[in-house]
C-alpha cells in the first residue's frame, strides 16, 4: 500500500516528524518498506510558459524557446525535450537552482545562450518518466514556485500489511491507526448526502446471493469528462503509484485509495438495464479494460446490462462500457462482494488489480454508499453535471454485522503483565473507531464493519497492546513452580515407535497437512473434506484427511529419482470435517509404505520384492510394544489390490487398515514396482496394559492336538476366536503348527492344525477335563465353519 505523507496528515494532524511517523507505522504493526521524499529541494523551480519556440540554428534537436516566468521574467531557454511546444506549460529550474547534482547556470549551447532548464519529472525527482518535459496545467499560475503548485514536499510512504488488515488498505484506515498511536483524531469525513436533481436511475437486480449482498449505483447527467483531472489529485495518485489516466477513472481510484471501496464508472449510454450481479455461465466472454478476453464460467461473478456480462466484479470492469472523454452521462457504481467469491479469480486470469486485492481481504459493507457519495461530490464539483437518485439492491442477511465483545479489565491486566489505565484503554479504543461502553467487569466493545480482525477478546488485548506499545510492556522473568510428572507406565512413548520403525530400516518423513484435491480423487477418498478458504496454492487447498496419500506421494517422488528400495513412515494428524459451525476433527495417525526389494541388496540372500506379509510383521512387530494384540480382516478399500488387504481391529473396534496398492493406483502415481502400505489410528498402539504378576500354576499343562478340513474361505483369525471362546477357562494358549492343502484334502478346502495347550492353577488335568474342552472346540468348530476333524 503506498499514499502521499500529506494526504495522510490530512486526515489526520499530528506533529509527529516523517521519521518518528515511519517508526511509529511500523511499531504498531503497519511495516514502513520505504519512504521516497519527493520535492525536498525545488528553491528556485517556477512554474513557466513556453511563449516561443524556434529551431536551433546549429542542432536539429534543439529548440530556441522564450519562456515567461512570471516575476523572473521572459528567458531565453535552449531545450532538447520532444514535447517542448508554444503554450505548454513545465517547471523551470532558474539560474543559481539546484537540480540533482547540476547547479544550474548561464550557459551557451551551440552558440545560443540559455538561462536556465525546462525539467522532466524525472529530473526534479517526482517520477520515472524522463521522456519529456513535465506537463503541467494549462491554467497553472506562471511565476508561482512549483513546490507550492504541486503540495510539495512530500514523502511516499509504501507499507506492507498482513492479510488480517484489509482496513489499512486506504489513507483513512491507517489514519485511525495513526491517531490512537500519536494522540491525535481522525478529521470527519466530507461524504454528506448530495440530494438527487433528477429522476435518472438503472434498475438494479442481485442474482448472485451471499457473494453479492449489496450494490449500489448513481447516474449523473450532462458531466464534462473532458475536463482535466485536478493537480492536487493527480499528485496523490502518483505519489500512490498510480498513473492518472482521465476525471472520471482518476476520480474513482482516488475513492479506492482514501476510503478502501472499489468503484467503477460506466458510460450510461452504453448500457440498456437492468444492471445486475450473476454467476458467469460457462461460455461467455467479456473483453476487458485492458483489451483482453476472459473466457468465464461459473466460478465468476459477472456485473451485467440486460443480461450480458459488462464487468469482473471485483475484478476489473469491460472495454465496450468504459467512460471516454465523450462520455456526457456517467453511471457510478460501488458494491460489496463476499472476499470467497472473489479471492484467485483474477490469478486464473493472470490480473492483479487494486480492487481484487482489496476484495479478496475484505471491504467494509457499509463503505459503497459512503464512496458514492464522495465520489458524486468530487464529480459534481470538477466536471459538473446533475446527480439522480442513489439506488441500492441488498440482502440484508447475507452481510455481516459487527458484534459486541467483552473486554475483562482483569484478564488485560494478566494477559500484558502490565495494567494499562481506563482512561487510556478507552482513549485507545475509541480513536481506533470502536464502540466503548463501560460494564462491570470491563467494558462492552462494537468492533466497526471495516475491522474484520475483530472477533473475541484477545484481540482486542492486542489492539491495546500494540498502541500502547510493546515497550511499554515490563520484561520480567516467568515465576511459579514446576510439578514433574513421570510419564505414564500405560503409554507408550511415540518415540519407542519412531526407534522400532527405524531399526527396520524405515526413515520417517514429514509432509504437509495440505494436499492436492485431485490427489485425493485419485485414492478415492471419501471423508468429508476440510477445503482450505485462502491456500498457498492450488496444490495445497485440503486439509488431509488420510496420512497414505502424502507418504505414497513422497515415495513416489523417490521412485522417480532412482531410489529402488524406499521405505517411509509418518506420525501425523490428519482432519475431517464435522457439522457446519464445529472445528474439524483432528485424529493422530501413524502410517508407514515400503516399495522395492524386502531386504537391502547382499550376495548372502536372493533379491526379492516386499509383500503384503513382511508389512503386516513391522505392524506386529509395533504392536508388541504396547502388548496390543490385533486382529486382521479381509477387505478391500477402494484404494487396495483385491484380496491382497485387510481392516486392521483392536478389541474388536476397525483402528485402521494394511493393503497392497491397487495396480490402477500404481499406475496413476508412476510407480514400477508394487508398494504395500498400513495407516492405523495412533491410539491403538500407544495404550497397553501393565503387567500384572501372578503365581505359575505347580500342576503340569496339557496339549492337544486337532486337525480341521476347512473351506479356503475360512481365516485362521476366525477360526482362531471360535476355538478360544469354546475352550474356555483351562485354555493358556493356542497354537496354529500347520496349514496343508494337496494330496488327501479335497479342492477347495484345506487342513488347518491347531495345538490346545491346557492347565489348571489349582489340580491336574482329567482326561475327562480335556476331552470335554476337545468336544466343545470341535462342536463350536462344526458349528460355526462347517469345520469337520481330519481322518
Amino acid at each position: 500500500m503506498k499514499f502521499s505523507e500529506n494526504w495522510l496528515r490530512q486526515h489526520v494532524p499530528t506533529d509527529a516528524t516523517r521519521e518518528a511517523l515511519a517508526e511509529t507505522l511500523t511499531a504498531i504493526g503497519l511495516e514502513v518498506e520505504d519512504v521516497t521524499p519527493l520535492g525536498e529541494a525545488l528553491q528556485g523551480v517556477v512554474v513557466a510558459r513556453i511563449v516561443s519556440a524556434e529551431k536551433h540554428p546549429e542542432a536539429d534537436r534543439l529548440q530556441v524557446c522564450q519562456v515567461d516566468a512570471g516575476a523572473v521574467g521572459m528567458l531565453q531557454i535552449v531545450c532538447g525535450a520532444p514535447n517542448a511546444r508554444v503554450g505548454l506549460v513545465a517547471p523551470l529550474a532558474t539560474v543559481g537552482t539546484q537540480v540533482g547534482e547540476l547547479l544550474i547556470k548561464p550557459a551557451k549551447l551551440r552558440g545560443v545562450e540559455s538561462n536556465g532548464m525546462l525539467c522532466s519529472a524525472k529530473e526534479l525527482g517526482l517520477d520515472a518518466d524522463a521522456s519529456g518535459l513535465l506537463e503541467l496545467p494549462a491554467d497553472a499560475p506562471v511565476g508561482t514556485p512549483l513546490a507550492g503548485f504541486l503540495g510539495l514536499p512530500d514523502a511516499s510512504f509504501e507499507l506492507k500489511l498482513t492479510p488480517n488488515r484489509a482496513d489499512c488498505f486506504s489513507v483513512r484506515g491507517i489514519a485511525y491507526d495513526v491517531a490512537a498511536a500519536c494522540g491525535g483524531t481522525v478529521v470527519e469525513l466530507d461524504a454528506a448526502a448530495v440530494p438527487a436533481a433528477s429522476d435518472a436511475a438503472v434498475e438494479l437486480r442481485l442474482e448472485a446471493g451471499g457473494d453479492a449482498p449489496r450494490y449500489l449505483g448513481r447516474v449523473i447527467e450532462g458531466i464534462d469528462a473532458t475536463r482535466a483531472t485536478p493537480v492536487w489529485m493527480a499528485e496523490r495518485l502518483r505519489r500512490s503509484d498510480i498513473r492518472p489516466v482521465s476525471l472520471l477513472v482518476d476520480i474513482t481510484q482516488y475513492v479506492m485509495l482514501e476510503l478502501g471501496q472499489p468503484m467503477h464508472a460506466y458510460d450510461r449510454a452504453l448500457l440498456k438495464g437492468p444492471v445486475g450481479v450473476r454467476r458467469a455461465r460457462a461460455g461467455e466472454s467479456l473483453v476487458l479494460l485492458d483489451g483482453r478476453e476472459a473466457a468465464l464460467d461459473d466460478g465468476f461473478l459477472a456485473i451485467t446490462d440486460a443480461d450480458r456480462p459488462v464487468g469482473l466484479a471485483g475484478v476489473m470492469g469491460g472495454f465496450d462500457t468504459r467512460v471516454t472523454d465523450a462520455t456526457r452521462t456517467v453511471f457510478l457504481e460501488a458494491a460489496h462482494f463476499a472476499p470467497a467469491a472473489i479471492i484467485g479469480r483474477g490469478r486464473r486470469l493472470g490480473l492483479h488489480t487494486e480492487a481484487g486485492h482489496r476484495f479478496e481481504r475484505g471491504v467494509d459493507p457499509e463503505l459503497p454508499r459512503t464512496a458514492i457519495e464522495r465520489a458524486t461530490r468530487l464529480v459534481l464539483d470538477i466536471a459538473g453535471g446533475v446527480p439522480g437518485p442513489v439506488c441500492e439492491a441488498v440482502i440484508a442477511d447475507a452481510l455481516p454485522r459487527p458484534g459486541t465483545i467483552t473486554l475483562r479489565r482483569a484478564r488485560l491486566a494478566r494477559v500484558l503483565g502490565v495494567a494499562i489505565a481506563d482512561a487510556e484503554v478507552e482513549r485507545i479504543l475509541r480513536a481506533l473507531g470502536l464502540g466503548v461502553a463501560a460494564a462491570g467487569e470491563g467494558w462492552t466493545i462494537t468492533a466497526p464493519t471495516r475491522r474484520f480482525d475483530l472477533a473475541i477478546e484477545e484481540d482486542l488485548i492486542e489492539e491495546l497492546a500494540r498502541i500502547h506499545g510493546y515497550d511499554a510492556v515490563p520484561t520480567t522473568l516467568p515465576g511459579g513452580s514446576t510439578r514433574l510428572v513421570a510419564a505414564s507406565e500405560g503409554r507408550v512413548p511415540e518415540h519407542d515407535l519412531r526407534r522400532l520403525l527405524a531399526g527396520r530400516d524405515y526413515l520417517e518423513a514429514i509432509n504437509y497437512a495440505f494436499v492436492d484435491a485431485a490427489l485425493l480423487g485419485r485414492w478415492q477418498a471419501d471423508e468429508p473434506l476440510v477445503r482450505l478458504a485462502n491456500p498457498l496454492s492450488a496444490e495445497l487447498g485440503v486439509m488431509r484427511p488420510r496420512l497414505l496419500p502424502g507418504l505414497v506421494d513422497a515415495l513416489a517422488r523417490n521412485a522417480a529419482r532412482q531410489q529402488d528400495r524406499v521405505r517411509l513412515f509418518e506420525l501425523g494428524k490428519v482432519f475431517v470435517a464435522t457439522a457446519a459451525g464445529e472445528a474439524p476433527r483432528e485424529i493422530p495417525r501413524i502410517a508407514a509404505v515400503a516399495s522395492g526389494n524386502a531386504a537391502a541388496e547382499q550376495w548372502g540372500v536372493p533379491a526379492r520384492r516386499v509383500d503384503f506379509h513382511d508389512i503386516k510383521g513391522d505392524l506386529e512387530a509395533l504392536a508388541t510394544l504396547s502388548g496390543t494384540r490385533l486382529e486382521f480382516r479381509s477387505a478391500t478399500p477402494a484404494w487396495a489390490h483385491p484380496g491382497r488387504a485387510a481392516e486392521v481391529l483392536r478389541d474388536g473396534a476397525v483402528v485402521g487398515v494394511i493393503a497392497e496398492l491397487h495396480p490402477r493406483l500404481q499406475q496413476a502415481l508412476d510407480l514400477d514396482h508394487p508398494a504395500v502400505a498400513f495407516e492405523l489410528d495412533l491410539g491403538a498402539l500407544l495404550v497397553r496394559e501393565l503387567p500384572r504378576a501372578r503365581a505359575l500354576s505347580k500342576f503340569p499343562s496339557v496339549r492337544r492336538d486337532l486337525a480341521f478340513i476347512v473351506a479356503d474361505g475360512i481365516a485362521w483369525s476366525e477360526l482362531q476366536a471360535t476355538a478360544v471362546a469354546a475352550a474356555g477357562p483351562f485354555l493358556r494358549s493356542l497354537e496354529l503348527f500347520d496349514v496343508y492343502a494337496g494330496k488327501g484334502v479335497e479342492t477347495g478346502f484345506r487342513s488347518v492344525g491347531m495345538g490346545l495347550i491346557l492347565q489348571d492353577d489349582s489340580r491336574t488335568l482329567t482326561d475327562r477335563d480335556v476331552d470335554a474342552v476337545v468336544a466343545s472346540v470341535t462342536a463350536a468348530a462344526a458349528g460355526a465353519h462347517g469345520a469337520r476333524i481330519r481322518n
